[in-house]
C-alpha cells in the first residue's frame, strides 16, 4: 500500500477537521471543568481536565499527520456551543454528543483510507477504538447507580 492509493486532499482535509474538533474539545472540557460546583467538584473537574488533555494530544497527533503529508495544519477551531447549562448531566450529555461527532470523523477517515494507507488506517482504527471507549465511559456516567441499561438521549 502506498500513499498514492488514496485521496490525499480529502484525507488532509479530514485530518484538519479532526484537529479542529479536538481543539474545540480542549476548550469545551476546560470550560466545563471551570463550571463544576458542589461536593463532587474535585473528581469531576479532574476527569474533565484529563479529557481536555486527551483532546490536545489528539489534535497534536492529527496535526503531525497533516505535516507528514507536506500540508499545512489548520489554525481554526471547531464549533463551540455555549448552552449555559452547567449541571453535571447537561455537561455529560453535551460531552456524549461531541464524542459521537468526533467518532464519526474518525470513521469517515477510516472509510476513506481503508486498504489504501496502512499509516492512516491504523491511526483511524486506533482513534475509533479510543473514541468508542470515551463514548462508553460518558454513557456509563449518565446512568443512575445500579442501572445497567445504556443511557439513551431523547430526540
Amino acid at each position: 500500500m502506498s500513499e498514492e492509493n488514496f485521496d490525499r486532499v480529502k484525507a488532509v482535509a479530514l485530518l484538519n477537521k479532526i484537529m479542529e474538533a479536538e481543539l474545540a474539545g480542549v476548550v469545551r472540557y476546560t470550560h466545563y471543568a471551570l463550571m463544576v460546583f458542589g461536593h463532587n467538584r474535585i473528581p469531576i473537574t479532574s476527569w474533565l481536565r484529563g479529557e481536555a488533555n486527551t483532546c490536545l494530544a489528539h489534535a497534536n497527533e492529527a496535526g503531525e499527520l497533516v505535516t507528514h503529508f507536506g500540508e499545512h495544519p489548520s489554525l481554526k477551531i471547531g464549533a463551540l456551543l455555549e448552552t449555559h447549562k452547567h449541571g453535571i448531566n447537561d455537561i455529560l450529555i453535551e460531552s456524549l454528543e461531541a464524542e459521537r461527532e468526533g467518532l464519526a470523523l474518525y470513521r469517515e477517515l477510516f472509510e476513506l483510507v481503508r486498504d489504501r494507507s496502512v499509516l492512516l488506517e491504523d491511526y483511524a482504527r486506533r482513534m475509533i477504538s479510543e473514541e468508542e471507549m470515551h463514548v462508553g465511559e460518558v454513557n456509563k456516567m449518565l446512568r443512575k447507580p445500579g442501572e445497567i441499561t445504556t443511557f439513551q438521549t431523547s430526540g
